[in-house]
């Protein structure tokens, strides 16, 4: 299909690119890579006035040290991110999750700030972002703030960014030495995850007497929102980096959650595969 008809704005500021928001109103939508926008745009499920692309903005690009945290721009591509030695060494996580997204075209294309903002609950780096405790910095006519990633997904496809507001960079707390693993199922390559589960590990030791000392897990569509395996968070702290430890723990994996029922499996089924997964992913960040 065709879009409806829209006018096209792309500032080179965020000044400029908040001053259009202000001037069109509810009508306006934000453009990062495209990769969720423009398909709703061509099915019309989405008519806006206008449409502010943020691609020349270079400002939101890129990957900094910023001391106990590093800060990845909004518009700093997935393949970008992935292939960050900052990313890599310290949110380790971010990386084993974006060698799984979808493929190499979208992940050139599509950029880090841009999914985490459709909060897609099936998306692939929302429970990262969680796990990691990130937080997310969105700018307004009002200025900045920030939002911690427990308060940032708030229902499907909604975040904290209001109307008029752009989210301009992701701060994660640095995980360094961590182990990171993301176990993620599919019917068919390069599909949204039926489930998938974002584990980060700091082991104490090593060989038989490595010990879990923390855990960071995240489960992805399991609800309406990404969503923190607190209760095997809390049962892994301590316990030996072994199968049969990370398999009582994972039993808990559940706790808590609404998955949905659908073509791809009904509630009970994605139940019993976050325990399946969660104990795959906290197992390979351990390295056992």
């Amino acid at each position: 299909m065709i879009p409806a008809k829209f006018d096209y704005v792309a500032p080179s500021t965020v000044e400029e690119a908040l001053a259009a928001l202000s001037e069109a109103g509810e009508d306006a939508k934000v453009l990062a890579g495209g990769q969720s926008l423009l398909p709703v745009l061509r099915m019309r499920l989405n008519v806006p006035s206008v449409v502010v692309d943020l691609g020349r903005i270079d400002s939101l690009r890129g990957v900094r040290d910023d001391g106990d945290a590093i800060v990845i721009g909004a518009m700093t591509t997935h393949s970008d991110v992935f292939g960050d030695p900052l990313v890599n060494e310290h949110a380790l996580l971010f990386v084993k999750a974006l060698e799984q997204l979808a493929d190499p075209q979208v992940r050139h294309r599509g950029t880090f700030g841009g999914a985490l903002a459709h909060a897609d609950p099936a998306g692939d780096l929302c429970a990262p972002a969680l796990a990691l405790g990130a937080s997310f910095v969105v700018a307004g006519s009002g200025g900045s703030r920030t939002v911690e990633a427990d308060d940032f997904f708030e229902d499907l496809f909604t975040t904290a960014v209001q109307d008029g507001e752009i989210l301009t960079e992701i701060r994660v707390p640095k995980y360094t030495g961590w182990g990171a693993h993301y176990a993620k199922f599919v019917r068919v390559a390069h599909q949204w995850p039926i489930v998938a589960v974002a584990a980060a590990v700091k082991v104490d030791g090593d060989g038989a007497g490595a010990t879990i000392s923390e855990a960071r897990v995240g489960l992805t569509n399991m609800g309406s929102t990404p969503l923190r395996a607190r209760a095997v968070e809390s049962a892994l702290a301590g316990q030996p980096a072994t199968d049969e430890a990370v398999r009582a723990a994972a039993a808990s994996a559940a706790e808590g959650t609404r998955p949905p029922s659908d073509l791809n499996g009904d509630a009970d089924y994605r139940r019993h595969l976050a325990t399946v997964l969660t104990r795959r992913a906290v197992l390979a960040a351990a390295g056992v």
